[in-house]
């Protein structure tokens, strides 16, 4: 039995070395071949083109995009809803305007939905403003407190809300920056973004940030409605501050553009698309073997 189980196991390993020197060897674009120890690899003209121009661009002057400054002459006047596609400079606005306020001697509050942002703002305000001026407060972290801006998740702010309301005093701020305003439509936790908007006093100024708000007019429109308040929008022009670029890996270790130049699918890839498609699919009925 033994000399019979070693017999089968030497025919099926043969038969798979021979199978493997019989398939076809691919040529990647990116190509070795024939390089010595000290030479690149080199790149096919696809690839080239597919990655020209990606990594850090050379620094350029700052010069604000017109929505930018259309929400900082808005927020003179009212309520600010901004919507803009995520990297586009909305916290650039709510820095700015925080700037005008600390140099006039007066307080903000900005609010995020998570922990790590939080700690990310208060590191990157810190920084900008100076340490002594900044405090940050989560359910984790309570620190300088009493400082001109407080950075700190939704919910600590919706609290003060609640203690100032019990407390018969007011809120110290005259700017609330309330970031990922989308969160409002959470089925668990948009609750507390409701109650931070209803309950903020009507003399502190408000300015909403997200990225994905589709029905922005709607969205103003209730806020001035709970808050008795002017709410004006800005949005950013359609399309991304950063153009995206999209490529397949193929089994063969090439790598290729997902659309041409004039913006239909590559149609080498249409072709692996249907080819997949027919061989997940199997003959026809009729020509299906039978066991």
């Amino acid at each position: 039995m033994r000399r019979s189980r070693d017999k089968v196991f030497k025919k099926k390993l043969h038969s798979d070395r021979k199978r493997e020197s019989r398939s076809p060897q691919v040529s990647p674009d990116i190509s070795t071949r024939n390089a010595g120890a000290d030479q690149k690899p080199v790149l096919s003209r696809q690839v080239k083109k597919l990655l020209e121009g990606i990594g850090t661009p050379p620094a350029q002057p700052f010069h604000p995009d017109p929505f930018q400054l259309a929400a900082l002459e808005a927020l003179e006047f009212e309520d600010v809803l901004v919507t803009a596609p995520t990297g586009s400079g909305k916290t650039w606005i709510a820095r700015e305007e925080i700037r005008r306020l600390l140099a006039a001697g007066r307080r903000a509050w900005y609010t995020t939905p998570l922990k790590a942002l939080t700690n990310s703002k208060y590191q990157e305000f810190s920084d900008e403003f100076g340490s002594n001026r900044v405090g940050i407060l989560t359910g984790d972290r309570k620190e300088n407190s009493a400082a001109q801006l407080l950075v700190g998740t939704t919910e600590i702010y919706r609290n003060q809300l609640f203690d100032s309301m019990r407390g018969g005093t007011d809120v110290n701020a005259d700017l609330v920056v309330l970031d990922e305003a989308h969160y409002l439509g959470d089925e668990d936790r948009g609750h507390v973004w409701e109650e931070a908007i209803i309950l903020t006093p009507p003399r502190i100024r408000l300015l909403l940030l997200s990225a994905t708000i589709g029905n922005a007019d709607e969205f103003a429109a209730w806020i001035e409605e709970v808050r008795g308040v002017r709410c004006g929008v800005v949005e950013r022009p359609a399309g991304r501050p950063v153009p995206l670029r999209a490529a397949m890996l193929l089994p063969d270790r090439r790598l290729i553009p997902l659309l041409t130049d004039a913006g239909k699918l590559n149609p080498e890839i249409a072709e692996i698309s249907d080819r997949t498609r027919e061989e997940r699919r199997g003959p026809p009925r009729g020509q299906r073997r039978r066991y």
